[in-house]
């Protein structure tokens, strides 16, 4: 069988890749060769400058065909229009890596479905996902295009700790302060419910859908079982530090305004997908891959992400914008405490 994945190196897409060369498909990957090292040597690689450039794209792949053509790096429908023009008549499957955060928000019910409507009007990035969404579905029916459609959550690999609120240099930093004993930033009261799974996790599920008939047409969220709540993730990471965890609770509308001066926008990342609470249903996906069971608890998970990014210092990424914001933040709620 054989396998293009338009990315194939990031923290969904790496899992999957490996997972393949280890059932013997031949794997494909389309990309500028960052993280060539990391990758299967029974893999290759396309080099390509930029993705987008779609005729320097059509010349790489001109005579080939593919079972699966997987896009994991589209983010607007341009993208997916390009793919559509790229791969028409050339795969079996083409699968797209859209977004959980697409589900509608404000949440009208927790139990997050397929059938759970797309809508939501505080993420142009989750926007963009239902439209490319509402592209690719365009063209199954219209031209039959054989699309199947996968929507992440908050999926999380060896390399970067998962949390709700970061800078923009990741998570480190919020690790650090823990390190530290200084006190780190929970949006709302920490008890509102999320699902966080483990790549390995995930490319079980997503390899049982290539290939499938069952999946052409369809949507499947892929996610962990496991429910958490944000304090729970929280006190995992700092078990594993070894560490007393020091939470300041802070709104996420509160995050969100303030937010903004400083350039992070916690109006899409919080107010628009982590502050709310949502319970994964995967009948639909265990229905079309039955033997999917995830397995890495998160306890577990995090350990083996925590312990791989002490052992490696380019895996530390400082964030020192980030850790004054949240001394800014810790300081003006305390005095918010004190003054009432």
């Amino acid at each position: 069988m054989k396998a293009l994945f338009i990315g194939g190196t990031g923290t969904i897409s790496m899992a999957i890749t490996r997972l393949l060369a280890e059932r013997g498909w031949e794997v494909t990957l389309l990309n500028r060769g960052n993280r060539s090292a990391e990758i299967p040597e029974s893999v290759k690689t396309i080099h390509v400058d930029e993705v987008n450039d779609e005729a320097d794209v059509a010349k790489k792949i001109e005579g080939l065909t593919f079972d699966v053509v997987c896009d994991f790096i589209g983010f607007v429908p341009e993208q997916l229009e390009r793919d559509y023009r790229l791969f028409k008549g050339k795969t079996r499957q083409f699968m797209y890596i859209s977004s959980a955060s697409a589900y509608h928000k404000p949440v009208a019910d927790y139990r997050i479905t397929e059938g759970t409507t797309l809508a939501n009007p505080y993420w142009e990035y989750s926007r963009n996902k239902i439209k490319c969404e509402e592209f690719l579905m365009r063209m199954y029916r219209e031209e039959g295009f054989p699309v199947t459609i996968i929507r992440p959550s908050h999926t999380y690999d060896e390399r970067s700790i998962p949390l709700g609120v970061h800078g923009k240099n990741g998570s480190w930093q919020v690790a650090k302060r823990m390190l530290e004993g200084k006190p780190v930033i929970i949006h709302g009261d920490g008890t509102s419910l999320w699902t966080m799974t483990h790549n390995s996790d995930f490319a079980k599920a997503f390899v049982g859908l290539m290939a499938n008939l069952h999946a052409i047409g369809e949507a499947f969220q892929i996610t962990c079982d496991e429910t958490l709540t944000w304090n729970q993730v929280y006190k995992a990471i700092a078990n594993v530090l070894g560490v007393e965890l020091k939470a300041v609770h802070v709104s996420s509308e509160f995050l969100a305004s303030v937010g903004d001066k400083y350039g992070y926008d916690f109006t899409g990342s919080l107010v628009g997908d982590k502050a709310n609470s949502v319970v994964f249903d995967n009948t639909k996906l265990k229905r079309a891959v039955p033997d999917y069971v995830p397995s890495v608890r998160f306890d577990e998970g995090i350990r083996r992400t925590i312990e791989n990014v002490l052992r490696k210092p380019e895996l530390q990424r400082l964030d020192p914008d980030f850790d004054n914001f949240c001394d800014r933040v810790v300081d003006a709620m305390e005095k918010i405490k004190n003054a009432i």
